[in-house]
């Protein structure tokens, strides 16, 4: 354990954020998303998991990880097929977590198979333990300025 981390972060995952630079992608995936395959194809070629809803992880990760303030996709959710605008629960939950980190409010929606090729082109994947349909997100890391950290 380490102080003032949040405990879901695992040594593979705190890791991979450390590793990650400023404009990549990180896909924080469903238990339906086909992570493992998707995993592959990332730069890291690797699946992270984390055991937890998507709103948890999602507020973990951004205890430590800066959302890009310089594009309007810093962060995107995959929509209801045939829905575009319909927002669930489990979207507004982590929606709740990208706002009080700062991050777009709304964020975008990507069409269902464009969210696979943005998860493939991704740095990594995370699967959590969210068992509702469309719990898979998209966050673009960000900067820490030099005053900051």
């Amino acid at each position: 354990m380490l102080k003032g981390i949040n405990a879901l972060l695992n040594a593979d995952v705190l890791y991979t954020l450390r590793a990650m630079g400023h404009g990549d992608d990180l896909i924080i995936a469903d238990t339906n998303f086909p992570s493992d395959r998707v995993a592959r194809e990332t730069v890291l070629g690797d699946l992270l998991r984390i055991d937890a809803s998507a709103a948890e992880v999602v507020r973990a990760i951004l205890s430590v990880y800066p959302i890009d303030t310089f594009v309007d996709d810093a962060a995107g959710r995959m929509e209801v097929v045939g829905e575009p605008k319909t927002i669930l629960p489990v979207m507004k939950e982590v929606q709740t977590e990208v706002s009080v980190a700062g991050g777009p409010n709304p964020m975008m929606s990507i069409e269902r198979y464009a969210f696979y090729e943005r998860a493939k082109d991704a740095y990594a994947v995370i699967q959590t333990g969210e068992r509702r349909f469309y719990g898979c997100f998209a966050l673009r890391k960000g900067v820490v300025g030099p005053e900051e950290g």
